[in-house]
């Protein structure tokens, strides 16, 4: 795959996930469009092989379905944003960013997670109150902890039994 259809390749991928294509979404129109948005942004140019892809890279990672909703909210949010600097004349930027804003619309939910994250990324550690309340909350979180991997054990021990293959 080039670099030139990774846009196109994230954005299926977002929108397949989504189930968007089964509904309004027409794959070849939507491809014409991602075309004249490459030709309006030059992605033909050589420099855009450099470092690799920047979004689908980072999908690999993100396995689980819950996972891949946090991680393309902010991809989707991301091309909202680059969209927002683009020509809003041209019927393909409309057509695209549309297309966009209804998925991010069924992706709200996990913006406020990614939220959630970068509040906790930048909790100060170091700060004495912040370690106080990080202390006084700590068997609460290990018992969610507990919770959550006691689950997950008989969610798959549930589907083995299921299974008489």
């Amino acid at each position: 795959m080039t670099c030139q259809t990774y846009s196109f390749f994230v954005l299926s991928i977002v929108m397949i996930y989504f189930g968007r294509f089964g509904n309004s979404l027409i794959l070849a129109q939507l491809q014409n469009d991602i075309d004249l948005l490459k030709a309006d942004f030059n992605s033909s140019h050589s420099d855009v092989a450099d470092g690799g892809p920047i979004f689908t890279g980072k999908l690999v990672n993100w396995t689980e379905r819950n996972e891949k909703r946090i991680i393309l909210s902010q991809i989707v949010s991301l091309y909202l944003k680059m969209l927002n600097n683009t020509d809003k004349s041209k019927a393909h930027v409309r057509h695209i960013s549309e297309e966009l804003y209804t998925l991010k619309n069924n992706l709200r939910d996990d913006s406020k997670k990614v939220e959630d994250i970068m509040y906790l990324e930048n909790l100060q550690m170091n700060d004495l109150k912040i370690q106080r309340k990080a202390v006084n909350e700590l068997f609460s979180v290990l018992q969610k902890l507990v919770e959550t991997s006691t689950s997950l054990k008989r969610k798959r021990s549930q589907s083995q039994r299921r299974c008489k293959c």
